[in-house]
C-alpha cells in the first residue's frame, strides 16, 4: 500500500516513518529495532571512520535510529532505505519481513568493521540449536550445531498456541519411507530419527510465525488463529533442551516479556506492514501504520492472534532477566 501522505505523527515515545516505495516491511521493522534499545546502545559503542563505505548498513541503521528520536528530522529513515536498496532488495516489491529481518542482521555481521560490536550484535538475537539424527539400527547419533536468528514456527490450520508451536518445532521425527538418512557408522541409508534439541536463547527473542506455504506451485496465506501472550515463561522450552546446554541456556523460572508485534495485513500476493511496539521501560503500546502512530492497550494487539487477514507474523520478546526493568 502506497502512502503518498508525507505528514508524520509524532508522539513521545514513537514517530512515524513516510512509506517510500513499498517500504512498509521496512518501516515496521525499524520500529522494531528503535524499541531494542540494546541495539543502539552497541551501535552506540562504535565510532565510524570516514572512510565507511555509502552503503554501510550499521552506520546508516544508527543514524536512523538516532533521528527517529529526534523530531526536528523530516526523513529519518531515507538514508538506510537507500542503503538497502543498493543491496538485494528492490523498490515497489512486496518483501517478507522475516527475509528483511535476516538480511539487515546478516548485513550487519558482514559490514561492521568492529568485530567484537558485530558478535555483541549476533549474541542479541543468536538461538543455538542442535540438529540430533539417531539411526535406528545402530543407535549412532550425528550432531549438528546451528543458529538462528528467528525462531521459524510452523502453524496449523484452524487454532495455535505459542507453546503448541514450539512443542512442534521441537517435535521428535522419524526418517523413513524414502527419507532415511545417510549413518557414517552403517555406511548406508537407514530409517532414522531427527529432532532439533535447544542450546541456547538470546536476550532479544524473535518469534517467526510461518504463515506463508506453497501449495502445488503456488504461495498461500495461512490466517490462522495463533494464541500469543504479553509474558511467556521459558519452562515452555524443557521439553526440547538439549543436554548440551550453554551458559546462557534458558533456566526454569525465567521469562521472555512481548514488546514488538510485526502484523502483516492482505494476503501472500498483496500485502501491507504494520508493527505495534512496546518502548523500552514503557507499559503503554504503540500502533505504528507507517506514518501514522497512536496509543492503544494490550487488547488491542490481543486482537491479532485472529483478525481475518490481518495477522502477527513476528513476535519480539524481550528477556526479563536482561534487565528487571523491561
Amino acid at each position: 500500500m502506497l502512502r503518498v501522505n508525507r505528514e508524520l505523527t509524532y508522539l513521545e515515545e514513537v514517530r512515524g516513518l513516510f512509506n517510500d516505495s513499498l517500504s512498509c516491511c521496512v518501516n515496521a521493522l525499524l520500529q522494531s529495532f528503535s524499541a531494542t534499545t540494546e541495539l543502539l546502545d552497541i551501535l552506540n559503542k562504535w565510532n565510524p571512520s570516514d572512510r565507511i563505505e555509502r552503503s554501510n548498513i550499521p552506520l546508516h541503521l544508527k543514524n536512523t535510529l538516532l533521528a527517529m528520536r529526534d523530531v526536528s528530522h523530516p526523513d529519518p529513515h531515507v538514508d538506510f532505505l537507500d542503503s538497502l536498496y543498493r543491496h538485494t532488495i528492490r523498490r515497489y516489491t512486496q518483501q517478507d519481513a522475516d527475509e528483511i529481518f535476516h538480511i539487515i542482521l546478516n548485513l550487519i555481521q558482514k559490514q561492521m568493521p568492529d568485530r567484537c560490536l558485530a558478535q555483541e550484535i549476533r549474541s542479541l538475537y543468536e538461538i543455538k540449536v542442535e540438529t540430533q539424527v539417531k539411526c535406528s539400527h545402530c543407535a549412532s547419533v550425528q550432531r549438528m550445531p546451528t543458529s538462528l536468528f528467528s525462531l521459524p514456527l510452523a502453524i496449523c490450520e484452524g487454532g495455535n498456541t505459542l507453546e503448541s508451536c514450539i512443542n512442534s518445532f521441537f517435535q521428535l521425527q522419524n526418517l523413513v519411507d524414502g527419507e532415511e538418512w545417510f549413518c557414517d557408522q552403517c555406511e548406508k541409508k537407514q530409517p532414522s530419527t531427527h529432532e532439533l534439541k535447544l542450546v541456547s536463547l538470546p536476550p532479544i527473542l524473535c518469534v517467526h510465525l510461518k504463515r506463508f506455504r506453497n501449495d502445488r506451485g503456488f504461495t498461500r496465506k495461512l490466517n490462522s488463529k495463533v494464541t500469543f501472550l504479553e509474558t511467556f515463561s521459558t519452562d515452555v522450552f524443557a521439553a526440547g533442551q538439549s543436554e548440551n546446554v550453554a551458559n546462557d541456556s534458558p533456566r526454569a523460572g525465567e521469562h521472555y516479556s512481548l514488546y514488538a508485534v510485526i502484523v502483516h495485513i492482505g494476503s501472500a500476493m498483496s500485502g501491507h506492514y504494520t508493527a505495534y511496539i512496546r518502548p523500552f521501560q514503557d507499559q503503554a503500546w504503540y500502533y505504528a501504520d507507517d506514518n501514522h502512530v497512536q496509543p492503544v492497550t494490550w487488547s488491542d494487539v490481543q486482537q491479532y492472534t485472529y483478525k481475518g487477514s490481518s495477522t502477527a507474523y513476528l513476535l519480539l520478546y524481550r528477556k526479563k532477566s536482561w534487565n528487571s526493568s523491561g
